[in-house]
This record gives C-alpha cells, sequence and structure tokens, in this order.
C-alpha cells in the first residue's frame, strides 16, 4: 500500500466532491496508517477511515499517545502517512496549537499580519484585514497591543485570528484551550461555536476532555491506544448553543468516558 495526497486548490462555498463516487467532503481519509519503521512497537496510526464534510466540527478524542496529534500533522501536511491516502478539498488546511506561539516583538495586529504576509496579501491592506480578524474574535482596539499585554485568552484569540488569516477552509486546533482556566476556557468555547457558524469552516478539534468535545461538536470520534484505530463515533444532536454543564452534556459525555476508559484499560494491559 502506497501513501498519497491531495490538495486541491481553494473551492467555492459550495464544494464538489473530491471524487465522482463521494458525497462531497472537506477531508477524507481512507486506510491512513503511519509508523516509525520500528518493527517491535505497534505503528501509530492503523489504517484510519475519517471523513469531515464542509462545515462539519468533528471532535478526536482518546488516550495519551494514541495518535491524535499525528493524525492532525498528517492531515495539516506536516507529516506525511507510511500508508492510505489523505484527501483535502479545499487546499491547505489552517492550524492552532495549544502554544499560541506569539512573537512577543510584535503587537498583536503584526502577529495577525504574518499569516497574511504568507497567504500574499499586499501589504497595504494587511493591517485591515488584521484589524477584521481580530475584531471577528472579539480583539477590536487590540492590534497595538504588545504581547505581554495580554491575557492568556487574549493570545489565544490572537492565534485563532492568525489561523483564521489563512484562509484555509478546514481549521485543525490540537487542544488549544487545555491551558486555560476553566471560565476563559468556556468563553472560548462561546468565541470558537460563534466563528464556527459564522464562517461555515470545517474544523477539526483535539481533546483529551470528552465533555469538551461533547460540548463543542457535531460528531465526536473515539480513537483507541496505540495503535490508533476508529473505535466507535457518536453524533452529538444536542443544540448548540450549549453549555459544559447541561446535563445533556453530561450523560453523552458519561458514556464516551466510558469507552475511553476501557480503551485505557486496555492498552495498561
Amino acid at each position: 500500500m502506497t501513501a498519497t495526497r491531495t490538495d486541491t486548490p481553494t473551492l467555492p462555498a459550495t464544494l464538489t466532491a473530491i471524487d465522482g463516487g463521494h458525497p462531497p467532503a472537506a477531508v477524507r481519509l481512507q486506510q491512513v496508517s503511519k509508523d516509525f519503521g520500528d518493527t517491535s512497537r505497534p505503528p501509530v496510526l492503523d489504517r484510519i477511515d475519517l471523513t469531515v464534510a464542509p462545515g462539519e466540527f468533528v471532535c478526536l478524542v482518546g488516550a495519551s499517545g494514541c495518535g491524535k496529534s499525528t493524525l492532525l500533522s498528517i492531515i495539516a501536511g506536516l507529516d506525511a502517512p507510511t500508508a492510505g491516502t489523505v484527501e483535502v478539498a479545499t487546499g491547505r488546511p489552517a492550524l492552532m496549537f495549544q502554544e499560541p506561539a506569539l512573537f512577543p516583538w510584535l503587537n498583536a495586529g503584526q502577529n495577525v499580519e504574518l499569516a497574511l504576509r504568507l497567504r500574499g496579501l499586499p501589504r497595504g491592506a494587511r493591517a485591515d484585514e488584521a484589524r477584521r480578524l481580530l475584531d471577528l474574535v472579539h480583539l477590536d482596539g487590540a492590534a497595538t497591543k504588545r504581547v505581554h499585554e495580554l491575557s492568556g485568552g487574549m493570545r489565544q484569540r490572537v492565534a485563532l485570528a492568525r489561523a483564521l488569516g489563512q484562509e484555509g477552509r478546514v481549521l485543525l486546533m490540537d487542544e488549544p484551550f487545555a491551558a486555560l482556566d476553566a471560565i476563559t476556557r468556556d468563553v472560548m468555547h462561546d468565541e470558537l461555536t460563534r466563528i464556527w457558524q459564522e464562517t461555515g469552516l470545517s474544523v477539526v478539534f483535539v481533546t483529551h476532555n470528552v465533555r469538551e468535545a461533547v460540548r463543542l461538536g457535531q460528531r465526536v470520534v473515539l480513537l483507541s491506544s496505540r495503535p490508533g484505530r476508529v473505535v466507535r463515533e457518536w453524533t452529538v444532536g444536542i443544540p448548540q448553543p450549549r453549555r459544559i454543564e447541561d446535563p445533556a452534556v453530561g450523560h453523552l459525555s458519561t458514556e464516551i468516558t466510558e469507552h475511553l476508559r476501557r480503551e485505557i484499560v486496555r492498552h495498561g494491559r
């Protein structure tokens, strides 16, 4: 089996199918595997099949070391699968990590402008576009603030604005709120939900927090412990806006957590 990757140019708002035999998809993984050449250890990922529809919000959960971040890196094009096919219908995805990774010698607006510069936006248009993106994440008026003047939540908003500035129609998020306190994280959940609904982005969100996954996602995908395989998926039928303390969120979170616990116990054996 060979590993291939297809990134097609950005498509109009209504996406066409990646190929004629399948329904429209923003991301499609088929039989994706990943190992690092050590035959004494199981592969990191084993025959992953995953399709993300245009505008869908999918959360990936699983035990530490199950390959969630590796899978995200493969979708982003930062790593290559050992086998299988990766298809992204809307060009290179935008990527946001747990750490904001802002440059402290630049202000908020200039940090966002870096993505715009890489995108090829003319210099004269960058400042206005950076301000528009900061407004979108509710940081209007913060363009001239230095990184040390921003709270943790504000820094993540700047990082989100910068990711949005990449203009990818797929947003990949690797535990972006894990380092935030509970209240700030809850506020960021609201903000991300609002931005996702306003922009129509496809989101693939990695988290260890099952409640966070149910709070945000339309679908929750559980990966097994190494090797990482898709064990089960849940469609989250709870209408937005959701609260992390909602009984329905808690009930589904308990069900998913029980399956996750079984995976962790199995891995421990």
